[in-house]
């Protein structure tokens, strides 16, 4: 094989020890390689911490083109690229909201410079950027945390919905879905959405063996959060539902720990020296939402907790998947106190009534529907209404409804089962029967791992660390 570097390869292991050092592959990783290698559209579904960017920058490497990853968050964009940069990758850039008018017009004209260019679902629906993107030979189209066309592009980011339309505009490349977890549903309506070419679906199951699953019933939830950071030891996310809950709880603990805070409304640079931070061991807690949970990358994280309650089975299995991407034994803590959902509900009932509002609108003086009257989710469905129609959109947005008050009832079930919580989550996914760790879960077992033993073993929290500097400086290198 011969890449447009003119390197030839005897092998699959070759190209892989080349570029990556590595002499052998994870599970799966060398089978979807070699069917992207024979044109074939794949959705892979690999569990957080299992290798899937490999996937793609192998893949990408092997073929003539550009890679374009569609990915949702910065957060994730800016790790993926610094990951490339440390690699020794110069050929990679990230097109968002951190780059200013000029600096987008630069990338956009010069995109045969690059080899991997990471966008937003927004970005990408933009018509220059696509006008541009439509002059490039195109490797391969990733779309990362492929989960989030279900989850969030029928009401919160409904250009997820339109990545379609990309694709038919770049003549329907070569596209490569990832997540770490999808139900049946959402497999096929990825597919159905995404993928052509007869797409080869690779799945390994979402069990992590070395992630012991804990629900805890609470009464006091700072008190039953305070005991178990005295009792786990190591890195650690902290996740909660809203913002406002998120800085909450840093204020209450910025005095005992090394702990920051992590979301969406932290600028660019902020969320870059956090996760240098966390990753170089000045940190021991992130307390971070949902959304941006997925850009917190370090592979030693021993623990994760649930202080508010995830929405959706689909959601906490992607966010415990945070912990232990080194192999080494961690735990999924969820503090449950009655009536959490509530929050959910809350914010559930915001969404259908910012729907029925629009709609009161709409069927009253559709002409006058304009900035001045709606708001930035309400203007980006008009949008999209122009695309499917009203009646269409509509419907999606009533049956989006339905679907996130059922999965939250899927959440409640998970926390209140006497049944083990692993098989639980793999019936729920429809995986096969997951094996029995000697650490399962709080139902199978009364004995639980020691991690602050096995922290004092790694001593990975020393009072200094010495080589911060040099640390910082390899993780943020500049092209």
């Amino acid at each position: 094989m011969t890449t447009k570097d003119q390197l030839a390869f005897q092998s699959l292991e070759d190209a892989l020890k080349h570029y990556y050092g590595f002499t052998s592959f994870r599970p799966l990783q060398k089978e979807i390689i070699q069917a992207l290698l024979a044109q074939k559209d794949v959705l892979a579904l690999l569990p957080t911490g299992t290798g899937k960017s490999l996937c793609y920058q192998l893949a990408g490497y092997l073929l003539e083109g550009l890679v374009v990853i569609i990915s949702p968050l910065v957060s994730l964009m800016e790790d993926q690229v610094n990951n490339l940069w440390a690699l020794g990758e110069k050929r990679v850039v990230a097109l968002n909201s951190l780059l200013d008018k000029s600096e987008k017009a630069y990338v956009l004209a010069h995109l045969s410079n690059y080899k991997f260019l990471f966008l937003s679902p927004e970005m990408a629906s933009q018509e220059a950027v696509i006008q541009s993107l439509s002059q490039q030979k195109i490797a391969l189209l990733v779309i990362d945390e492929a989960h989030c066309i279900s989850q969030w592009g029928v009401d919160f980011r409904p250009e997820y919905r339109n990545l379609h339309l990309l694709k038919e505009s770049l003549q329907q490349p070569l596209t490569l879905a990832l997540t770490a977890s999808a139900t049946q549903k959402v497999k096929e309506e990825l597919t159905t959405l995404l993928l052509s070419n007869q797409p080869i679906v690779f799945e390994q199951p979402i069990d992590r063996q070395n992630i012991f699953l804990k629900v805890m019933h609470v009464t006091d939830k700072f008190a039953a959060l305070t005991q178990l950071l005295t009792e786990n030891k190591g890195a650690g996310i902290i996740y909660c539902a809203t913002r406002k809950r998120v800085e909450a709880l840093y204020q209450q603990l910025k005095s005992t720990y090394q702990v920051a805070y992590y979301h969406g409304g932290l600028a660019g640079n902020q969320r870059q020296l956090l996760q240098a931070q966390f990753k170089a061991n000045q940190l021991q807690l992130l307390i971070a939402t949902n959304a941006f949970g997925m850009g917190i990358d370090k592979a030693d994280i021993r623990f994760v907790i649930h202080y508010e309650l995830p929405d959706s089975l689909e959601n906490y299995v992607q966010e415990i998947g945070r912990a232990g991407r080194d192999g080494q034994q961690s735990q999924a803590i969820l503090l449950y106190q009655e009536k959490d959902e509530q929050i959910h509900y809350f914010l559930q009932e915001q969404q259908k009534n910012a729907r029925k509002e629009y709609e009161a609108w709409y069927e009253q003086a559709p002409a006058l529907l304009n900035a001045a009257y709606l708001s930035e989710q309400q203007l980006k469905w008009q949008q999209q209404i122009q695309k499917e129609g009203y009646a269409a959109f509509m419907q999606r947005l009533k049956d989006s409804e339905l679907t996130k008050r059922q999965m939250l009832k899927q959440m409640l079930a998970f926390i209140h089962t006497q049944a083990c919580r692993r098989q639980w989550l793999a019936d729920y996914f429809n995986n096969e029967q997951p094996l029995k760790p000697k650490y399962c879960c709080d139902i199978d077992t009364q004995e639980v791992p020691n991690l602050a033993e096995q922290s004092q073993r790694e001593a990975i929290f020393p009072d200094t660390v010495t080589n911060w500097q040099a640390i910082f400086k390899k993780i943020f290198k500049t092209v």
